[in-house]
């Protein structure tokens, strides 16, 4: 599986590469694309896509998300599945993204964690199981982070709306007035280097029940997209996520 990465002088870009350059999940690193990076072809390093025409199995991309027009154009050019784990979209961007899978395979997801895609699945159960519980959701950032509540908090959050189609998100909580029945609070923390901690309680006033997900290391969001880069290979064109991945 020859793997493109786009946003290959980022963090998590390097982390791609890396495992990439030791065969991990089956992947091989045939060319790096970053802005960041010194433009080097004899060493397969681009400052951007259109100067690879080589060949390539998937793109996996950590850059950022206002390169996602540039990115589908360019995939779509060239028929590559894609890989997207940048976060922050806007709702032009995801309408972007939704038109490109009509064409190509896509994989979408705000969070690469298999972890918390079990995390996702175990939520939604719980608050069908208690459908008249009060659910607040807590996330933890690293202070550096932009997206306020993150997408994964999201992800969890739409989860459970699945099962309460009538939930509304309640964001930072920050007026006065009395809890309401539909509501599903939201809250963001951002502080020191802190990787990724979200956090679920549902609560009947009875009982409680607490589900917890802590990233402990940023690897694990490498190894999900080439998880999921291996996933879609083969795949026809539409929009998987990391639901579609644990089948």
């Amino acid at each position: 599986m020859k793997i493109l990465v786009h946003g290959a002088g980022g963090h998590m870009g390097q982390i791609v590469c890396r495992m990439a350059e030791e065969g991990r999940g089956g992947a091989e690193l045939t060319a790096r694309v970053s802005q960041e990076l010194v433009s080097d072809p004899a060493n397969a390093v681009y400052t951007n896509l259109d100067e690879f025409s080589g060949d390539a199995d998937v793109v996996i991309d950590f850059s950022n998300h206002s390169s996602t027009e540039a990115l589908l154009m360019y995939c779509t050019k060239r028929n590559l599945p894609v890989v997207i784990a940048t976060t922050g979209q806007t709702e032009a961007e995801k309408k972007m993204i939704q038109a490109a899978a009509e064409s190509i395979p896509v994989f979408f997801s705000a969070n690469m964690s298999v972890g918390i895609a079990v995390l996702a699945d175990i939520a939604k159960r719980a608050a069908a199981a208690f459908p008249e519980a009060d659910i607040e959701i807590i996330e933890k950032h690293h202070n550096r982070k932009l997206d306020v509540p993150s997408g994964t908090a999201l992800i969890l959050a739409n989860a459970i709306r699945e099962v309460r189609e009538s939930s509304v998100f309640n964001i930072g909580r920050h007026e006065n007035g009395k809890r309401t029945p539909e509501e599903i609070g939201i809250h963001s923390i951002r502080l020191g280097n802190e990787v990724g901690t979200h956090e679920i309680i549902i609560s009947n006033g009875n009982e409680t029940i607490t589900l917890k997900h802590e990233a402990e290391n940023r690897a694990l969001f490498a190894e999900g997209a080439v998880k999921a880069a291996a996933f879609l290979c083969g795949k026809e064109a539409g929009l998987y996520t990391m639901k579609d991945l644990l089948g």
